[in-house]
């Protein structure tokens, strides 16, 4: 039976397809890389670094995601793995804010992979979740279903049950082991599992080529290559520019000035300004035209 609302009407719910065809806003998986920075970068988590790994956990490969920031609530955990919940739209956190409709972590983290768990810790409480797609096509589910758990309490025993049953990590010294690999007292670490792949059955993203740094496979920059050269803006005797292809590249021209220092493979990533990098420089001045009524 559906859930009504208050007022005696039915309320709606969200097919856990969803969580799919929400992450196909991102067109390739570096714009779901950056949705993920930008939101430890923003005001109410304001992490300082951000570091970014490939790891192998329970023979699965995994993306992580450690930041320094805030970390969050079990409350504000909920709104974030639900759809249109945000607190930057509004005061003055909001003239700072990237990402202001409350849809950021759920289209990245999907974008990149079926199933993520977040550990959080904001100095009082520890919290882990779960966003997964395979967990919710093994129970059956009609509607995304998002299970919370604070660990050290026992008013959440069928979210912690389920994440231990659907996930990767299967105890709770597993879960701990992961609360303690956020070095600050307070921080929030993303663990995604089951990586995209693509049309061949690799993964999107080749980890292999370059220790230090997330690819694009080869193929897939070769295709990028046809685009521009078929229509004309890229000559055969020139290159793809790298940030098309490397995200070790493409962060490091990504911002301006960048808030939060980002961490890839256990490098840092330098900012290059493109603005003094650019051989030609043209500065337009606009003025506007009045029409008197």
């Amino acid at each position: 039976m559906a859930r009504l609302s208050e007022h005696g009407i039915r309320l709606s719910s969200m097919s856990p397809s969803f969580l799919n065809s929400n992450s196909t806003s991102h067109t390739w998986p570096f714009s779901a890389v950056a949705e993920l920075i930008d939101n430890a970068s923003d005001p109410g988590v304001s992490a300082k670094q951000i570091w970014i790994d490939a790891v192998n956990e329970a023979d699965h490969l995994c993306i992580t995601f450690t930041d320094n920031g805030s970390g969050m609530t079990p409350n504000k955990l909920h709104k974030m793995l639900s759809f249109g919940f945000t607190e930057k739209g509004s005061g003055k956190a909001s003239l700072q804010a990237i990402g202001v409709y409350g849809n950021g972590f759920k289209s990245g983290s999907m974008r990149l992979g079926r199933d993520a768990l977040i550990f959080t810790k904001n100095g009082g409480c520890q919290t882990v979740g779960m966003l997964s797609q395979t967990y919710l096509e093994n129970i059956k589910a009609q509607a995304v279903i998002v299970p919370i758990s604070l660990v050290v309490t026992e008013d959440s025993e069928a979210s912690l049950a389920a994440i231990l049953q659907h996930s990767i990590v299967n105890s709770l010294e597993q879960i701990q082991k992961h609360f303690d690999s956020i070095l600050s007292k307070k921080g929030t670490k993303i663990l995604i599992w089951n990586i995209r792949r693509a049309k061949d059955g690799k993964t999107e993203i080749d980890f292999e080529t370059d220790p230090s740094d997330f690819r694009l496979p080869e193929i897939q920059i070769e295709e990028l290559k046809k685009g521009p050269r078929n229509s004309g803006s890229l000559r055969p005797e020139h290159n793809i520019p790298d940030m098309h292809y490397s995200l070790r590249a493409y962060l490091s021209i990504l911002y301006l000035k960048p808030r939060t220092q980002v961490i890839l493979r256990g490098r840092k990533i330098l900012t290059k300004l493109v603005s003094k990098r650019l051989i030609h420089i043209e500065h337009d001045v606009y003025k506007p035209h009045f029409s008197v009524s």
